[in-house]
């Protein structure tokens, strides 16, 4: 298999999490692509230009990152996925856009896109996020699985590229958080 991605994408790194967490990382090739610069290999397995892609054993191209954990999860004989976890991957999933979507506003039209429709929305939506997920105890589970990873990658990538949203007034998230990142999966992906 190979796994498209970029070094500081939440996206890529949660799917990469996912993959080694299923016990894939030594049938995973990473191809490092970098999807602002027309990457052709990127544009080949996904005319969308984005990571992660994962290719398959078969030659088939994956895109979107719940697909490509639930198809890791599923591939790598994981529990039956419960409505909660797919709740939690969503919630997850939600933090991580909102965060990017803050990111890459500020970088291509300055940090004045916070004060647009948009930029407001992006930002009352991490403080929903994050209110949300400190109330769930799915994050309690001694099992995780790719759900978990959405939600610390989410967590992690605040701290990268937006350390001024303090979540710190969340005790279960600073509990998860600090829990997850001792997990080997995490620390050999963190962002650089």
């Amino acid at each position: 298999m190979q796994l498209l991605l970029n070094q500081t994408s939440p996206y890529a790194r949660t799917a990469r999490v996912t993959a080694l967490e299923a016990g894939f990382g030594e049938r995973l090739t990473l191809v490092w692509s970098d999807p602002w610069k027309e990457d052709p290999a990127l544009l080949a397995a996904h005319p969308g230009n984005k990571v992660p892609v994962l290719i398959t054993d078969e030659g088939i191209a994956l895109s979107e990152t719940l697909l490509i954990c639930i198809y890791l999860h599923q591939l790598g004989a994981g529990n039956p996925l419960a409505i909660e976890r797919l709740q939690l991957a969503g919630l997850g999933q939600g933090l991580i856009d909102a965060a990017f979507g803050t990111v890459i506003a500020r970088k291509h039209g300055g940090a004045a896109q916070d004060d647009s429709v948009l930029g407001a929305r992006r930002l009352a939506a991490l403080d929903r996020l994050l209110a949300r997920l400190n109330e769930t105890s799915t994050l309690d589970a001694e099992d995780v699985d790719f759900s978990h990873f959405l939600v610390a990658v989410g967590l992690d990538y605040l701290g990268f590229r937006l350390p001024e949203v303090d979540w710190s007034a969340h005790p279960r998230l600073v509990r998860f958080h600090r829990r997850l990142l001792a997990r080997p999966s995490l620390a050999a992906t963190s962002f650089q």
